[in-house]
């Protein structure tokens, strides 16, 4: 089974992307914040993480680049999932050593088939 774990501070997104992905067949990890959910990482590799950007203390950018510094998970994909869709986002995201990004609020009809073309 495919396990994904999911990044993110509000209790209510990771609930609805909880529920959309495990309809689909995903187990879905969750962490509130950076700090726990790299810890997560280090602990049990998920197959893909999804990563919100905008976090109190470590943001999903640092959080990202220091994934990416760590030979244990650096190989894992991350896909920025944010509500950070001004100009110049994206680019910070995919420079911070994300594999992609999608904006929130998240597209319940086509969001498995966003992830899912990540995972490898």
């Amino acid at each position: 089974m495919t396990r994904i774990l999911y990044i993110e501070d509000d209790a209510n997104n990771r609930m609805l992307v909880r529920r959309v992905l495990m309809a689909d067949g995903f187990d879905v990890d969750e962490a509130s914040n950076a700090v726990d959910g790299i810890n997560k990482a280090l602990d049990n590799p998920p197959d893909l993480i999804l990563m919100d950007m905008s976090m109190p203390g470590m943001d999903g950018l640092t959080a990202t680049a220091k994934i990416r510094s760590m030979p244990q998970i650096a190989h894992i994909p991350i896909i920025a999932l944010t509500a950070n869709v001004m100009e110049g986002d994206r680019e910070r995201s995919l420079e911070a050593g994300c594999d992609g990004y999608i904006g929130k609020p998240i597209d319940i009809d086509i969001f498995v088939e966003q992830i899912s073309q990540y995972l490898r």
